[in-house]
This record gives structure tokens, C-alpha cells and sequence, in this order.
């Protein structure tokens, strides 16, 4: 028997939390789909939480913001540090459950476990252990997120080479490590093991870290991974990894050997797409597995919308929550959400975090803009001091025609909090004067947008 939705969800990461409530908040019955034994998807289970989670408590557990403060050398219990590592961020896996069931409940969507296939345009089969469900809506969001892609020359078979997804599974801190590829995973999690006392080696072709970023964030990055104790082999590229009779080796391009306990490949994501019947259907994926969307997500197919990872780029939670409201709304009509912000923050939570929105210097540079850039370092500021924090700084973008603030980025404690100072006034078209005239906590790292600003002042004033 079909079971009737206006709406059905595939999928029970961010994206379809939000996308199925948004739909339920305006009255319509919503079914939301789930593979996973609990909803939340890889930004609670393998992802972001669990990431962020383990990175505060190696942190923690290794006395790494102590260190330079007090003197402090401590050493690290490899077997007590995982069981440490892996059980606070249990905990707080469970409490966001918990809290997604709760939303659920709250806006009566349907949780249904199993495994969907699109069989129609407007209907879904859910495979589950006592049979099949046929469920049928008026419209269906697609919300399945993207899994690790693992490039050849790899053994993924072998128990000590893990995936972004695998690493959370380790049961033992390892020697060394090498991560194959610096982007934002792969920065992160050598970040992490190399404050545990890991001896990190991180690969990659760029000649640059994160080259998303400032030209001069990302430059303080490298400095402070490598004085964390990461390894930087950029411009390098993998040819293979094998396991020879004293452990695992991994073969650059040029012919160099690095020797590794443990290899994690942080090689990009590809969309979560296999076995869904989009191509029965009509609606079109690229080479990497992504739903080809327009700019309201819909597929090809009118009655089917996607968003989140499985759409590709940015594929950041807090985008996608926001790309399944947006696809909601147009698909029932509803005039409340019809975009996603064109202007959105970066928050990449190495060590130190670096937090970006708007311009850089180079990209105001390359558009003919005349930028006048202020910065104030956190070795310059009360809290700062306090906190120990001497990588950190702030540097502020400005527009010199019109005093507007284009650009803010932060590196060092909590800046992916403190950027949202610099994103609140691009987005309501504050200038230098904005920063000049507020007044700030003291002592605080806020603090040092008033100084960036008032570094940024003085240019102005000698144009």
C-alpha cells in the first residue's frame, strides 16, 4: 500500500533535519528517511561533530594551550588519551540525537528507517529488514550527503590506512601518520594527532595550504602547523601506499618514502548517490556523484529537489541546512526563505582555528578595488596575553571608495566565533567608522577589530 506526504526526505543529516522541518512548520506532512540506525548524518557521526569534539579534548588532554603559559610538559598516555578522545565525543554524539528526535517529534515528520530508491517522480521505495514501504509526495528532497573519495594506488583493505570517516575508529594513538591531502579534513586531523604528541607527515600537490584562504592567514597557518610538529610536503604528490615488513610506506611521485604506523587519505568527498535510481528517473549527477541542481535545487526532474553535500561545493552544514530550507520554500511556494546568502563563513578548526568571509586582500586586489587592510594581533591584546595566544590576529579588508568593511579574517583561539563580528557588519555595510565607534568588553579578543580598524584608519588618513 502507498503511503501519501507532501513531502518525503532522503536523508536525516542537517540538511534534511532542517528541509523537513521548514516544510512541517508550514503544516504539510512530512516523511523523513534515514539509512543510518539514528538520524544526523556524517556531521554528527563521523564529521563535524566528532571531529570538533576530539580536537578540544586533545586539547584538552594534551595541556596544549597550557604549555607556553605555564611551563607545563605533559606527557600523553596513548592508550588512555583514545579512550578519552572516543568518549567525550560518544557523549555528545548521543546528546545531539537525542535532540534531533526531540525536533522530529516536535514537528510530527515521520522518522523511517531503511534504505530509499527513487522509483517515480514522486514516489520512494524504502527497503527495510520486514520488507519495502512505497511512500508517494508531491514533491521529494534529496539530503544524502557525500562519503570519502578514496583515489587508487591505496590499500583501503588494510586496518592501519583509514578514510576521513575510519580515522574516528582508531583504537590506539599511533607513532606516526601521514595524511594524504591538506585540504580542510586533512589540516584538521594533523592538527589534532600532532598536539597529541603524533609525528604528522601531511601530502599534497598545492603549493600552499587551504588556498581558499588569505594569502597571509594561510601562511601564519603553515608557520603554526609547523611548529605544532606537522610535517608539510606540499608540491608533493602520492603515487602509492604499501605495507612492507616494518609497517606502512608511503611513495611520492619523486620517489621519496615516508614510513607510517597509520595513513589517513583525506582526498575529497564525492556525493552519496550509488543505488538511489536517479538515473531511472532522469534526474543527472556528475563524474563525482553530485546532483546537477539549479538555483532554486531543483534537479532535472520538477517534482525532485536536492541540497547539501550531494549538490557539491561548499558542502558546509551550515550551508546545506540552509539550501534545504531554501529548496522547501520553492518547491510548496512558500515567500518565506527564496535564497541562500551569497555571503557566508569559512571556519576551518585547525590549530590554531582560521575563520574567513568576504574578500581576501589578493581577491580585492584582482577585482581593481583599492584595499586599505588593518590587522591587530592577539599578542597585543589583554586577552590574549591572558589565553596565551601569540599566532593570533585579525585582519580586516576595506574598500578605500567608500570605507566599507569587504573582508574579515581571524586566526587563533575561537575565530571561527569572532568572525561573525566582521560578517554582521559586511552584511549591514559598516565601514571602518562602524569598528571605530563601538565600544568592546574589555578585556576580550573582540577587542581587536577596534585596533585592526584603527590600524586600517591611519592608512586611510595619509591617502
Amino acid at each position: 500500500m502507498t503511503e501519501r506526504f507532501d513531502l518525503v526526505v532522503v536523508g536525516g543529516g542537517p540538511a534534511g533535519e532542517r528541509g523537513a522541518a521548514q516544510a512541517a512548520y508550514f503544516g504539510k506532512r512530512v516523511a523523513l528517511v534515514e539509512r543510518q540506525p539514528e538520524p544526523g548524518g556524517a556531521a554528527v557521526h563521523t564529521g563535524t561533530l566528532p571531529s570538533k569534539t576530539l580536537r578540544e579534548a586533545g586539547l584538552f588532554l594534551s595541556g596544549y594551550r597550557q604549555r607556553d603559559m605555564y611551563g607545563v610538559n605533559v606527557h600523553v598516555d596513548p592508550d588512555l588519551t583514545v579512550a578519552r578522545l572516543l568518549g567525550r565525543k560518544n557523549v555528545v554524539e548521543g546528546l545531539e540525537t537525542a535532540r534531533i528526535h526531540a525536533n522530529l517529534e516536535r514537528h510530527k515528520i515521520e522518522l523511517i528507517a531503511g534504505v530509499g530508491r527513487l522509483t517515480g517522480p514522486t514516489t520512494v521505495a524504502v527497503t527495510q529488514h520486514g520488507g519495502e514501504r512505497v511512500l508517494e509526495a508531491e514533491f521529494i528532497l534529496l539530503v544524502t550527503g557525500s562519503s570519502p573519495h578514496r583515489p587508487a594506488g591505496i590499500p583501503y583493505d588494510d586496518e592501519d590506512v583509514h578514510d576521513a570517516d575510519g580515522i574516528l575508529r582508531i583504537d590506539h594513538l599511533p607513532s606516526t601518520l601521514v595524511v594524504i591531502g591538506a585540504g580542510v579534513i586533512g589540516c584538521e586531523y594533523a592538527c589534532m594527532f600532532a598536539a597529541l604528541g603524533v609525528q604528522v607527515h601531511l601530502i599534497d600537490p598545492r603549493p600552499a595550504l587551504l588556498p581558499f584562504l588569505d594569502a597571509e592567514m594561510g601562511e601564519r597557518l603553515a608557520e603554526a602547523m609547523t611548529t605544532l610538529g606537522v610535517r608539510l610536503h606540499l608540491e608533493r604528490s602520492l603515487d602509492n601506499v604499501a605495507r612492507d615488513d616494518g609497517g606502512l610506506v608511503a611513495t611520492l611521485t619523486s620517489g621519496a618514502e615516508i614510513e607510517a604506523d597509520t595513513v589517513l587519505v583525506a582526498s575529497g568527498r564525492s556525493g552519496n548517490t550509488a543505488g538511489l535510481g536517479l538515473e531511472d528517473v532522469g534526474v543527472e549527477v556528475d563524474r563525482r556523484g553530485y546532483v546537477v541542481v539549479d538555483e532554486d535545487f531543483r534537479t532535472a526532474v520538477p517534482s525532485i529537489y536536492a541540497a547539501g553535500d550531494v549538490v557539491g561545493f561548499p558542502a558546509l552544514a551550515s550551508v546545506s541546512m540552509e539550501q534545504a530550507r531554501v529548496a522547501v520554500c520553492h518547491a510548496f511556494g512558500f515567500t518565506y526563505k527564496r535564497h541562500v546568502a551569497e555571503l557566508y563563513p569559512y571556519g576551518v578548526y585547525t590549530i590554531p582555528e582560521v575563520s574567513c568571509i568576504g574578500l581576501s586582500e589578493d581577491e580585492a586586489s584582482r577585482r581593481g578595488i583599492d584595499a586599505v587592510v588593518g590587522r591587530a594581533r592577539f599578542a597585543d591584546n589583554v586577552r590574549g596575553q591572558i589565553v596565551g595566544d601569540r599566532d593570533g590576529m585579525v585582519k580586516l579588508v576595506f574598500d578605500r571608495s567608500n570605507r566599507r568593511l569587504i573582508g574579515c579574517h581571524v586566526i587563533g583561539e575561537r575565530a571561527s566565533e569572532l568572525v561573525h563580528v566582521g560578517q554582521a557588519v559586511i552584511t549591514l555595510g559598516g565601514t571602518v567608522d562602524t569598528f571605530i565607534e563601538m565600544v568592546f568588553n574589555h578585556p576580550t579578543l573582540s577587542e581587536t577589530f577596534k585596533y585592526a580598524a584603527y590600524d586600517a584608519l591611519g592608512q586611510f588618513g595619509s591617502a
